[in-house]
């Protein structure tokens, strides 16, 4: 469950959570504390409290007690296309505090520091390689390496012909099933990583190795995961699909969610590479003046 606590916590408790939920073509209705899908076949209550992110997508119909509910509970709306191909507009988690997204501002805008964490994003991949025994030009070629390898190991796990990676269709439909699955299966990775960036209190647009888009954050810490959940999950689920292959990816793609414990990772990982020492660091809640903190709430004014 997204929620804040009374301790010290620096981000709020991902780890319990069920990663998502996609629903379309159905009324979203309060449901005592929590919400229900209704559709032609029935009522679903949904245990809003223990979900990261509601993926709603066309046909989809919400009430204002219902986004009450789920506004309570931390968790984050997404509007969605289509078996959820596009990205339209999301509704952000319970983190009311500043301290992280400033101190990731920081770590951005000092060149020393931000190439710190660039090359510990890297190095999160490769437990075993020291920083100091590798350029930026050769982490960025070993992961390059690491990319391709995952394409050609889970081709031949899973039976799957393999002839590369075309991941600038006009229109999904357009690839290959491979490439369609891989492409279903990104998507839905960078979903949920952008709704735990928002819940942490990060911003999904400053990102230190994916730069100038709106989610490069996003895609920065989704590539920590992608080699584990999404091209695998893409692979098997070609290999395992008869007629639905959206249905397909979503399932395989939320085992290994579970599988690979990812909710309780991404807060761990972003705060492993952001743990870099910075000069100054204005993450104190309050009033900024001139380079310091001082405290809000009180009247500047003087006596009157």
């Amino acid at each position: 469950m997204i929620q804040e606590t009374t301790t010290k916590k620096k981000y709020p408790l991902l780890k319990d959570s069920i990663s998502y939920i996609y629903i379309e073509h159905a009324v979203i209705e309060q449901d005592a504390f929590s919400i229900a899908k209704v559709t032609e076949e029935g009522r679903t209550p949904i245990p809003i409290a223990g979900i990261t992110c509601l993926l709603l997508g066309p046909g989809t119909t919400i009430t204002h007690a219902a986004m009450r509910s789920i506004a309570d509970c931390g968790c984050t709306v997404i509007w969605c296309g289509d078996k959820m191909r596009k990205f339209y507009a999301y509704g952000e988690g319970d983190t009311k505090s500043g301290k992280n997204i400033l101190h990731q501002a920081n770590l951005l805008c000092d060149e020393y520091t931000h190439l710190q964490v660039v090359k510990k994003m890297y190095l999160l991949r490769f437990p075993g390689i020291l920083q100091k025994d590798y350029s930026l030009e050769q982490l960025r070629g070993l992961e390059g390496v690491r990319v391709r390898q995952s394409y050609k190991t889970s081709s031949k796990l899973y039976g799957v012909p393999w002839s590369g990676r075309n991941s600038r269709m006009k229109d999904i439909e357009e690839g290959d099933s491979i490439n369609r699955a891989l492409t279903l299966s990104s998507d839905l990775l960078y979903g949920i990583c952008h709704s735990a960036i928002v819940s942490l209190g990060y911003s999904p647009a400053l990102g230190f190795i994916h730069t100038g888009n709106a989610r490069s954050f996003v895609f920065d810490v989704a590539d920590f995961y992608k080699v584990d959940i999404a091209i695998p999950a893409a692979f098997e689920a070609v290999a395992n699909t008869n007629w639905d292959l959206d249905s397909t990816v979503r399932r395989c793609c939320r085992k290994r969610f579970v599988e690979k414990q990812f909710l309780k990772r991404i807060a761990n990982d972003i705060e492993t590479v952001f743990d870099v020492e910075t000069q100054k660091s204005l993450v104190e809640e309050g009033l900024w003046n001139d380079g310091d903190i001082i405290a809000y709430g009180h009247n500047y004014g003087g006596k009157t």
